[in-house]
């Protein structure tokens, strides 16, 4: 477990965790306050983050590690069933969680709107978002603006709670041998104990967020 550097998002291993489609219909075409105001605020961001990028000139995906931009194209493959290169609402809602972005309803509707494609050629871009698809390329550049943004905390702890099984607030030896056999890691009962060992600083036998996010950022 020991690493000179923050473990690298655990996006691929999660990628399977998450929900089929079948949720139903999207709902009757609506624009709200609510909406409309998350709408302006994912332009808003959006419009500062590519003056940051502009000023530094910067692609936001050169900035990711190769792992990175492999888990952004992963997640977009696994859900671009007709792999026409374009995703549509569903497809994206999951998409971004599978990379750790559970966003409601109207962030989703919010980047579609600013992004997205009409389904008919004919269409134009403001058809109800289930009639939009985002293009690869725009996945791309909006995961890798997020994932730019992330708090390296929030990635350590959410890697935490992949090991925690339970929400035990610890990792101990039964959630490494779990870990361990998951990932094919031919490790022995002592070896994962002198792990346990070696990190638990208050000596009650197992790793908690603070000992799990002082590994990781030492």
């Amino acid at each position: 477990m020991a690493s000179s550097s923050a473990p690298l998002r655990p996006y691929s291993s999660a990628l399977g965790k998450f929900p089929d489609r079948s949720g139903g219909a999207f709902g009757a075409p609506t624009t709200t306050a609510q909406q409309r105001e998350a709408q302006r605020q994912e332009r808003e961001r959006e419009r500062l983050e590519k003056e940051r990028l502009d000023r530094e000139g910067q692609d936001p995906m050169n900035q990711l590690t190769e792992e990175q931009k492999e888990e952004i194209n992963e997640a977009f493959g696994l859900f671009d069933l007709d792999k026409d290169k374009k995703i549509d609402y569903h497809e994206l809602k999951v998409a971004m969680r599978a990379l750790g972005f559970d966003l409601p309803k109207g962030d989703i509707v919010a980047i579609l709107q600013a992004h997205g494609v009409p389904t008919e050629p004919s269409a134009n871009s403001s058809s109800h978002p289930t009639r939009l698809l985002l293009p690869l390329q725009q996945f791309q550049a909006i995961m890798a603006q997020r994932i730019l943004a992330r708090d390296p905390r929030d990635e350590i702890l959410r890697a935490f709670e992949l090991f925690d099984e339970g929400g035990k607030g610890k990792i101990d030896l039964q959630d490494l041998r779990r870990v361990a056999r998951e990932l094919g890691e031919g490790l022995g009962e002592e070896e994962l104990a002198a792990m346990i060992d070696e990190f638990d600083l208050d000596n009650d036998g197992a790793i908690n967020r603070e000992e799990f996010l002082s590994i990781c950022l030492q």
